[in-house]
């Protein structure tokens, strides 16, 4: 009978690792499970570092959402929304509105005002340089 000898690899990690890993997890680039198995760590090893070296998640304290502060948010966005849809519904009236009144001049005046006005637009500007 053969004894199996198993070794478990013991690796070190440096503080400034540590400490970049907390950094990724409390910027949300990684998640605790994401950086566990991108660095190869127990989840509890990442807890243990988080309670150690993060400014904001510390053992024994929550976290506390308000519900209206977020609510509040929410509906100033909705509302802002709302503002922007109708100012650019307002515009493109108004674009529609000076279509006409170029497509009414140019019948009045007998002459395609949007390539006249176009070409003598290209003719003044390259005047000026």
């Amino acid at each position: 009978m053969s004894k199996k000898t198993s070794f478990k690899q013991v690796r070190f990690f440096s503080l400034d690792l540590k400490k970049y890993i907390v950094k990724e997890i409390e910027s949300g680039q990684f998640s605790i499970i994401q950086a566990s198995r991108e660095y190869g760590v127990s989840q509890q090893t990442v807890y243990n570092w988080l309670y150690q070296y993060s400014k904001n998640l510390k053992k024994g304290t929550r976290v506390v959402v308000e519900q209206d502060s977020v609510d509040k948010s929410v509906e100033e966005l909705k509302r802002q929304v709302k503002e922007l849809q109708a100012a650019l519904g307002r515009k493109s009236l108004q674009a529609d509105l000076y279509e006409i009144m170029i497509d009414l001049a140019s019948k009045e005046f007998g002459t395609d005002l949007k390539k006249n006005f176009g070409d003598q637009a290209l003719m003044n500007s390259s005047k000026k340089r």
